[in-house]
């Protein structure tokens, strides 16, 4: 195991995607993984407490640029089919990528939010030990989500780069450069999840409350 944890960060330094895929194929990915989920969250969380402003703007900023890109591909889409008689091929494989960007940029700023299901009717008639458990163990399964898509998307994106896979319609536009912003975005859920934990844990010395109610769109 130890062997095959030291080979991915040779496989990663050579550069080579035939190298990383196959190093990833091994069970140290999750170890791997589990330690740039970790490592990764830690430092985008003091980024974030060092910028408020990338705190508070970054997913949001992502998500509605991606959400523009979209609607202008379609809306161009259909004036160049019914105007001109023409439709550029990319024009419906590119929009399913930079929607996945979207929703899980947006997923990473709602762990912030807390507008995930979160059973808050139900935890707000906990007694704070109770809640601070619930709290914890949110923490502890986003965490765990967040190492497993992180780990199965580094293999993805390996392999994408190394078969040279191409989004459909484009001659040079590569799959791989979408894919990687997945394990991105987890790595940002998983700095929010840290923000989330330390704030209660926080708030359950300080004898503050620690369910509130969650506003979808709201700031973090």
């Amino acid at each position: 195991m130890w062997s095959d944890f030291v080979s991915i960060f040779s496989a990663l330094a050579s550069q080579d995607s035939f190298t990383i895929s196959s190093a990833l194929r091994s069970n140290a990915a999750w170890p791997f993984g589990v330690l740039v989920t970790l490592v990764g969250g830690l430092l985008v969380m003091a980024l974030y407490r060092a910028v408020p402003l990338i705190d508070r703007h970054l997913e949001k900023t992502i998500m509605v640029w991606s959400y523009l890109a979209i609607a202008f591909i379609i809306f161009w889409g259909v004036v160049d089919r019914f105007i001109f008689s023409n439709q550029q091929p990319w024009s419906t494989t590119i929009p399913p990528f930079l929607f996945m960007i979207m929703a899980w940029f947006g997923a990473a700023y709602n762990v912030r939010l807390r507008t995930h299901l979160s059973f808050s009717e139900f935890r707000t008639r906990m007694g704070p030990t109770g809640q601070i458990a619930c709290l914890i163990l949110d923490a502890i399964l986003w965490f765990g989500l967040a190492v497993i898509v992180l780990t199965t998307t580094l293999r993805l994106t390996a392999n994408s780069a190394s078969n040279f896979q191409i989004v459909l319609g484009t001659d040079n536009v590569m799959q791989w450069w979408f894919i990687a912003t997945i394990p991105v975005a987890f790595i940002m859920l998983a700095a929010r999840v840290f923000e989330n934990l330390g704030d209660d844990i926080a708030n359950y010395r300080n004898g503050e409350p620690l369910i509130k109610q969650a506003v979808i769109g709201g700031d973090a």
